[in-house]
C-alpha cells in the first residue's frame, strides 16, 4: 500500500481508501461488513470514509464497531455532515451551526472514538451562511473533535471562498470529495486546477463508475443477478446512465490495455484515477472481502502514458467532461 499527503498539510492517508457507502447498515450483513473492514486492513488500508447520513447513521455504527480494538493512531476516521438524519426534522439537514455541533457527537459515539481525522461539508448548503457553517468547524478542530476539515461536490468557486474563510479562522480547508472516473472527468476543467492552486487534494469516489468500468456489464446481454444494477435500493439508478451499448462497448475494449498491465479491468480503473497527482486517494466499496483484495492491486500501480492515450482513445465520446454538472451535486431545496 502506498500513501499521500492529503492536501496541503502533514497527514498521510493510504492512496486506496476503503469506504462503506451502499452496504454497511444495509445492503450486507453486518458479519460481511466486518470481513470486508478486516479484509482492508489486512490489505494496508489505513483510510476508512462513512458518513452520518448513509443507512442513516447505521453505516457510521457498523464501522465503529468493527474497528473498535485497533490501534486509533494508525488509522485516518473520515466523515460528512449535511444529509437529514434521525427523525429528519426542520434542523436535521445542512450545515448550520446547530446541525453542525449536534452531529458531529453522534458521529463520534456512533464510531467510537474521540475525534476524526477528517470531518467533510458532504454537499454546500445555499440555505447557511458560508462564515456560520466555517466557524463550527473551526470550533470542532479547536475542541480536538475534527483533526482536519474537508468537503464534497464543492465547485471551484465554492472551494475559494470555504478555503479563505478557514485561512481567516485559523484551520486548513485541504480536501474536497467528488465523483471521478475515466468516463466521469467533470471536475478537470475548473475544480482540479483551483484545488492545486489552493492547497486541496481530491479523495474520489466510484472510480470504477458503480462497476461499469468492471467490464461486468456486458452490451445486448442481461443485467448481471445481484448487481448494482438491479438493486433498486441500492444505486441501481446512478448505474443506469453508462448502460448504453455505446459506453459498454468501449468498455470491453479496455480489457486488453489492462491486460497489458497485469490488471482487471477494475484495477485499471482505480490506477487511472491515482494517476491524477491531485488525487490523493480513490474510495473503494465492497459487498465480499475478495473485492477489496483484488482492488488494493491498483495501489503503486504507474500507466504509461502511451496507455492512457489509448484508454481516452477508446472511450472518446463517452466521457462526461461538462463542468457544470458539479454545481447540480447540492442540493437547491431543503431535504427535510
Amino acid at each position: 500500500m502506498q500513501f499521500r499527503y492529503l492536501g496541503n498539510s502533514g497527514f498521510k492517508i493510504s492512496e486506496i481508501t476503503y469506504g462503506n457507502w451502499l452496504t454497511h447498515g444495509s445492503q450486507i450483513e453486518n458479519d460481511t461488513a466486518a470481513a470486508c473492514v478486516r479484509a482492508a486492513l489486512d490489505a494496508g488500508i489505513t483510510t476508512f470514509d462513512t458518513a452520518d447520513v448513509y443507512a442513516n447513521t447505521a453505516a457510521e455504527t457498523v464501522l465503529g464497531e468493527t474497528l473498535k480494538g485497533e490501534r486509533r493512531q494508525s488509522l485516518e476516521i473520515f466523515t460528512k455532515v449535511f444529509g437529514p438524519t434521525g427523525p429528519k426534522g426542520h434542523n436535521d439537514v445542512g450545515l448550520s451551526r446547530k446541525h453542525i455541533l449536534e452531529s458531529i457527537d453522534g458521529s463520534l459515539s456512533r464510531l467510537q472514538t474521540d475525534y476524526v481525522d477528517l470531518y467533510q461539508a458532504h454537499r454546500f448548503d445555499f440555505f447557511t451562511p458560508l462564515e456560520e457553517t466555517m466557524r463550527a468547524f473551526a470550533d470542532i478542530v479547536r475542541q480536538g473533535k475534527a483533526l482536519y476539515i474537508g468537503v464534497s461536490e464543492w465547485t471551484a468557486d465554492q472551494l475559494r471562498a470555504g478555503h479563505a474563510l478557514a485561512k481567516d479562522l485559523g484551520f486548513q480547508l485541504i480536501s474536497n470529495q467528488p465523483e471521478y472516473s475515466a468516463l466521469w472527468r467533470v471536475i478537470e476543467a475548473e475544480v482540479v486546477p483551483t484545488s492545486k492552486e489552493l492547497g486541496i487534494s481530491q479523495i474520489v469516489w466510484s472510480p470504477v463508475a458503480q462497476g461499469v468500468l468492471s467490464g461486468k456489464y456486458k452490451p445486448g446481454a442481461p443485467l448481471p443477478e445481484g448487481s448494482r444494477a438491479t438493486d433498486e435500493k441500492g444505486g441501481a439508478g446512478a448505474v443506469k446512465r453508462w448502460l448504453t451499448d455505446d459506453v459498454l462497448t468501449r468498455v470491453q475494449q479496455l480489457t486488453p490495455i489492462a491486460q497489458e498491465l497485469g490488471l482487471t479491468p477494475a484495477q485499471l480503473a482505480v490506477a487511472w484515477v491515482l494517476q491524477n497527482d491531485n488525487v490523493a486517494t480513490a474510495i473503494i466499496g465492497a459487498s465480499r472481502p475478495e473485492q477489496v483484495v483484488e482492488n488494493v492491486k491498483a495501489s503503486g500501480v504507474t500507466i504509461p502514458a502511451e496507455l492512457l492515450g489509448r484508454i481516452d482513445e477508446v472511450l472518446g465520446g463517452a466521457v462526461e467532461r461538462d463542468a457544470s454538472h458539479t454545481a447540480t451535486r447540492s442540493p437547491q431545496h431543503r431535504e427535510a
